[in-house]
């Protein structure tokens, strides 16, 4: 069983960045790809952004993409979410999860596992 500790998130005018940082313990982490989600009040979580386990495939959601960028570590068992250009439609608990292959480019939460506890993104307008 893998562990996800989320970590990052505050609260940031439109238009500013964050980066996000998910640190992994547990089972081997750099054998799996990784996820990113979001969620917002009232609404279902959302696919943001995906990792191949090399880092080398990524995948990211149209209404991020250009904004966003995932990165992994494998050597720290980290992934992170770099975001710029944040709006108020960005702002969400985010999420990480562990994929169901080394890649896939699958976009569903049901295919991911090990949630992290999530950490809070604000983007004030």
């Amino acid at each position: 069983q893998v562990q996800l500790v989320e970590s990052g998130g505050g609260l940031v005018q439109a238009g500013g960045s964050l980066k996000l940082s998910c640190a992994a313990s547990g089972r081997t982490f750099s054998r799996y790809m990784m996820g990113w989600f979001r969620q917002a009040p009232g609404k279902e979580r959302e696919f943001v952004s995906s990792s191949s386990w090399s880092g080398s495939l990524t995948s990211y959601a149209d209404a991020v993409k250009g904004r966003f960028t995932i990165s992994r570590d494998n050597a720290k068992n980290t992934v992170y979410l770099q975001m710029n250009s944040l709006t108020p439609e960005d702002a969400a608990v985010y999420y990480c999860a562990v994929g169901p292959t080394y890649w896939s480019t699958t976009s569903s939460s049901g295919d991911f596992g090990s949630w992290g506890q999530g950490t809070q993104v604000t983007v004030s307008s």
